[in-house]
C-alpha cells in the first residue's frame, strides 16, 4: 500500500534537492581553479584597458551581474551584447581591453561569430565555458572551466546550476582582483556614495562613536577582576585605561584576556596597568569615518578610542557602528 502523499514535504524535498545540486555544482569548481585562473588574473592586472564581458540569454544576465561587481570593486568593466556589438557597439572596445565570453556550451552562435572581430582588434580572449573543445574555447587564449555535473531542473533543460557556477566563478575573479589591486574601504566609498555604507563613511567619527556613561573606562590601578567585569558590561570586547583627567593611557581587549588564560597566566593580584597595551591606536573625533575604517583595516582591529587634542577620551568607535553588525569581515576572517 502506498503511503499517503504529503504536498508540503514534497515541496521542501524538491527545494532542498535544487539547492544541493547547485551547491554541488559550485563545490565541483574548487579543484578546477588552476594555473589558468592565475594566468587570467595576471593578464587582467597587467592590462591598461577594460574587462569586456559578453554573453547571450541567461549567460548574458550573469555577465551583467559580474560586470556590476567588478566595477564596484575597482576593475573597470563593460557588458557587451554580442548581437548589438555586430551592429555598432563593437566601437566601444579597444585593443587594450580583455574580452571574456560566457557560454556553458561554448557553441553559442551569436557569441562565437563576434570572436574574430574581437581578435582583429587585438584583444585577448578568455572563455568561461563547460566545453573545453568548443568553438569559444578554441578561439580563446585562456579557458576557465565552469562545467557542472547536472542542472537542478527536470531533464536538465533549464540553466540553473550552470548559471550559478558561472556567477560564482565571476565572484571569485572579482574578489581575487580586489585583493591584488589592494582595494580599500575608501575606494568603496568613492564607488558607493549613495549606499548605506557610503553614507556612514561620509560621517565624522564623532557622529557614530559611543559616548557618556556607557564608555568602558578604568584606571590603571583598577584590579583586573574589575577590569574584566567592565569589559563584560561594556559589550564592546574592550576597556580603555585612563588617568585622573580621563587621558588615554592604554587599552585591554578580551583577546588579551584569552591569551593570558591560554598561557595559564594568573590575573589575580594584577591591575589594569599591568596588562594594558600602552599608547593604543586612536583617532580624533573630527576625523572622517573612512579614515578610522582604514586604521581598523590596516591594523586588524575592531575598536578605536576617540580622543581630543589633549588625549582625553571623547568616545569609542566600534567597527559595527560604521558597517553594521555582520556586514563586514577583514579578509574573510
Amino acid at each position: 500500500m502506498n503511503s499517503p502523499s504529503n504536498p508540503e514535504a514534497e515541496i521542501i524535498a524538491k527545494a532542498r534537492a535544487v539547492l544541493k545540486t547547485e551547491a554541488d555544482g559550485i563545490a565541483g569548481l574548487v579543484e578546477r581553479v588552476d594555473h589558468n585562473f592565475a594566468a587570467m588574473v595576471d593578464l587582467i592586472c597587467q592590462s591598461e584597458g577594460r574587462l569586456i564581458i559578453g554573453g547571450i540569454g541567461k549567460s548574458g544576465i550573469i555577465g551583467r551581474k559580474i560586470v556590476a561587481t567588478l566595477n564596484s570593486t575597482g576593475t573597470r568593466s563593460l557588458f557587451l551584447h554580442p548581437v548589438e556589438a555586430m551592429h555598432g557597439d563593437l566601437g566601444q572596445v579597444s585593443r587594450n581591453d580583455i574580452f571574456i565570453g560566457l557560454s556553458n556550451s561554448g557553441q553559442t552562435d551569436e557569441l562565437n561569430i563576434l570572436l574574430p572581430s574581437i581578435r582583429r582588434l587585438g584583444c585577448k580572449i578568455i572563455a568561461f565555458t563547460a566545453n573545453k573543445n568548443s568553438a569559444l574555447a578554441k578561439h580563446s587564449d585562456i579557458v576557465i572551466d565552469v562545467g557542472v555535473k547536472a542542472e537542478a531542473g527536470p531533464m536538465g533543460l533549464v540553466p540553473t546550476a550552470s548559471t550559478t557556477a558561472l556567477l560564482a566563478m565571476g565572484d571569485a575573479l572579482a574578489v581575487v582582483l580586489l585583493g591584488k589591486k589592494q582595494f580599500k574601504s575608501t575606494d568603496f566609498r568613492l564607488y558607493h556614495p549613495g549606499g548605506l555604507l557610503g553614507q556612514r563613511l561620509a560621517c565624522r567619527v564623532n557622529d557614530l562613536m559611543l559616548t557618556g556613561k556607557s564608555l568602558p573606562l578604568v584606571a590603571a590601578r583598577t584590579p583586573m577582576s574589575d577590569a574584566v567585569k567592565a569589559i563584560d558590561e561594556g559589550g564592546l570586547g574592550t576597556v580603555l585605561v585612563v588617568d585622573g583627567q580621563t587621558r588615554l593611557v592604554g587599552i585591554i581587549t578580551d583577546g588579551d584576556i584569552r591569551r593570558m588564560v591560554a598561557a595559564r597566566q594568573p590575573i589575580d593580584g594584577l591591575n589594569a596597568g599591568d596588562i594594558m597595551t600602552a599608547n593604543p591606536r586612536s583617532v580624533p573625533g573630527n576625523s572622517p569615518t573612512y579614515d578610522a575604517l582604514n586604521v581598523m583595516e590596516q591594523h586588524q582591529i575592531t575598536v578605536l578610542p576617540v580622543i581630543d587634542s589633549h588625549q582625553r577620551v571623547q568616545g569609542i568607535l566600534h567597527l559595527h557602528d560604521i558597517l553594521g553588525k555582520g556586514e563586514f569581515k577583514f579578509n574573510g576572517k
